[in-house]
């Protein structure tokens, strides 16, 4: 069936491995990529695919309602899968405003125009909303995050995201415009910026920098390879209940501080350095404002009506994290010093 689907963010980190896994796993598919290009929206993530007859590149920004409604028109859009997002905690403390422009604000453009393109006629349409376990808050030593909990978030970044899933909902709720929602554990894999933790710290031992550390390192996170949780997206999108929402998470529970030492050791090995040696660039820094201590993610839902599992252990698919930004150290390099803009311009100037 031919369908011509808007994913928004996808030249991001997530975004970019939806975007090729719909581009190649649907030919039949149109599907239009908007993205604003901030500092973490990169083409080169898409540069395989750049030419396939059936992808579209736009670049907008999804807080512009004119730009954005004009979008729609130009369209005939079958479903919007939502993933443009600002994502970093610790840029939210900074500038919170900026976040709930994008997040909120953005979400609510997005919504409207979906819901005024449709026109009440939403047989074969969809709004997929996609989210973060964050807006959960923070977990003691047990339990896991399920679909009914409630929401609890402790930064600006949290805060905004929790704000546009309940825009969502209520979309649904007032205008019956059909929705489905998912919140995820932490991502990991190519392409991921290099300011989070798992590329910020493969590029510092690589040229022998501190690895900061928050706290006593204690801090809990479940981890999602980023070609799994694109796969869940697939799925939930396709098969996914309307109004329903699902929890993706890797089944990989780590503290950050055992995650730094397994990603040492690994490095090490790639490196061909004495075993150790990574480690003693391990630095503890003061801790950031309202950081939950533990995220846990259960992922029996989407398990159970959908079929999915991750497909990797956690490190397994460090290791396939870190071959991959050995085999592309031009790409970390360009990211880095900003390079890709130029690639931007001259591919779609």
């Amino acid at each position: 069936m031919k369908k011509t689907i808007l994913i928004t963010g996808g030249a991001g980190f997530i975004g970019s491995h939806v975007v090729r896994r719909f581009v190649n796993e649907y030919p039949d598919y149109t599907i239009v990529n908007l993205d604003a290009l901030t500092y973490a929206g990169n083409l080169e993530n898409l540069k395989d695919i750049e030419e396939k007859p059936n992808y579209i590149f736009e670049k907008g920004d999804i807080t512009d309602a004119d730009f954005v409604e004009k979008l729609f028109q130009k369209y005939p859009f079958d479903g919007v899968i939502h993933l443009a997002a600002e994502s970093h905690v610790d840029r939210s403390i900074t500038d919170p405003l900026a976040f709930a422009k994008t997040n909120i604000l953005g979400t609510m453009i997005l919504l409207n125009a979906a819901k005024d393109s449709w026109k009440n006629n939403f047989e074969g349409k969809k709004f997929y909303h996609v989210s973060t376990d964050e807006v959960y808050g923070t977990l003691g030593e047990t339990g896991l995050f399920t679909e009914e909990t409630a929401y609890d978030p402790n930064s600006p970044y949290s805060a905004s995201k929790a704000s546009s899933d309940h825009f969502v909902r209520a979309y649904g709720e007032t205008y019956g415009l059909p929705y489905v929602v998912s919140n995820c554990s932490n991502n990991y894999g190519p392409n991921h910026f290099p300011e989070k933790l798992i590329p910020l710290f493969i590029n510092n031992i690589i040229n022998e920098k501190p690895l900061p550390v928050y706290g006593d390192g204690n801090y809990t996170r479940d981890w999602l390879f980023v070609i799994d949780h694109a796969r869940a997206i697939d799925l939930i999108f396709h098969q996914g209940k309307n109004k329903e929402t699902y929890n993706i998470g890797g089944f990989n529970e780590w503290k950050n501080i055992d995650l730094v030492k397994e990603l040492c050791q690994q490095m090490d090995e790639k490196l061909g350095r004495e075993k150790g040696t990574s480690e003693k660039l391990i630095t503890f820094v003061k801790d950031r404002p309202g950081h939950d201590l533990r995220y846990a993610i259960d992922a029996t839902k989407i398990n159970q009506e959908l079929d999915w599992k991750p497909s990797v252990t956690f490190p397994e698919g460090l290791k396939k994290t870190i071959d991959w930004y050995f085999d592309n150290q031009d790409w970390l390099k360009n990211v880095t010093s900003g390079e890709y803009q130029d690639y931007y311009k001259k591919q779609y100037n």
